[in-house]
């Protein structure tokens, strides 16, 4: 887990991406409009859909709900939405927080409720982009790691052998069927799958490997 402080430009391994640990939020103000600020840690777009749900539901009377999203190890699926505010003034600065700060698997959401006074096209690309500054600073980033699952077959016979495998490269044991023929289902990190079905093999397994 990495230190929230850490710069998001240092050199990570391949299979570790920065994400947020939990909920979090925030608000300001600029001039006579309020800009609340939400960020979640989301998985797929369901949980996306159902968080901004939410938000809608609460905070009805809302005149925007903007947002931005990354998903994917490396962010390669991503959105921003603007809700009615003009094009590229709301999602794209949020968006672009995410992006500067190195996130993925997350949303950032903000809600405005307008105050009567317009802050222009400038105005509101400040807001947005402080607006969601100010929610990733109030949540703890961390590291995370891609993962791979691993499901090996072996005779009863191999039983020595496999566990030596797992006890030396510690994969997370997800199941395991001990009969006749044995079956063992791992959780490993990405940078470290390919040793572990090398060895599972070696050892006598019949080996199947897929993204977790």
């Amino acid at each position: 887990m990495a230190d929230k402080n850490a710069h998001p430009t240092e050199e990570r391994a391949e299979d570790l991406f920065r994400t947020v640990e939990a909920p979090a939020e925030a608000a300001n103000r600029e001039r006579s409009s309020k800009f609340l600020a939400f960020i979640y840690p989301v998985r797929n777009e369901e949980q996306i859909r159902g968080a901004l749900d939410a938000l809608r539901k609460r905070y009805f009377d809302a005149t925007h709900h903007c947002y931005a999203w990354r998903l994917g190890p490396k962010g390669e699926a991503f959105r921003a939405n603007d809700d009615g505010e003009p094009a590229g003034t709301a999602g794209k600065p949020i968006l672009g927080q995410l992006l500067s700060h190195e996130l993925t698997e997350c949303l950032v959401a903000v809600v405005r409720y307008f105050g009567g006074t317009k802050l222009g096209v400038p105005g509101l690309i400040a807001a947005y982009r402080e607006a969601a500054a100010e929610a990733i600073a109030a949540a703890r980033i961390v590291e995370r790691t891609v993962d791979r699952r691993i499901a090996v077959r072996f005779p009863y016979l191999a039983m020595n052998d496999v566990m030596r495998v797992v006890k030396e490269l510690q994969p997370r044991i997800e199941e395991q069927t001990f009969d006749n023929l044995c079956t063992m289902r791992f959780t490993i990190r990405a940078s470290r799958a390919g040793e572990l079905a090398e060895r599972l093999k070696k050892a006598g397994g019949s080996v199947e490997e897929e993204e977790a």
